[in-house]
């Protein structure tokens, strides 16, 4: 029998966040524009997650 994966734990603000932070770093060093927008979008949607989490805790 195969072990099951662990259940993933749930997203905080500060993970959302430090997820958006990688993003856009690793945006700043593309080359490829296409790519670095797409990185750019993936960045905000992780903020707007942040910003809904945060709003949600009473923050």
């Amino acid at each position: 029998m195969t072990e099951q994966p662990a259940a993933p734990s749930p997203v905080t603000p500060e993970t959302a966040i430090a997820n958006a932070a990688r993003l856009l770093r690793a945006a700043e060093l593309e080359t490829n524009l296409a790519t670095m927008e797409r990185l750019d979008q993936l960045a905000a949607s992780w903020l707007g997650m942040a910003h809904l989490l945060m709003e949600r805790e009473g923050v």
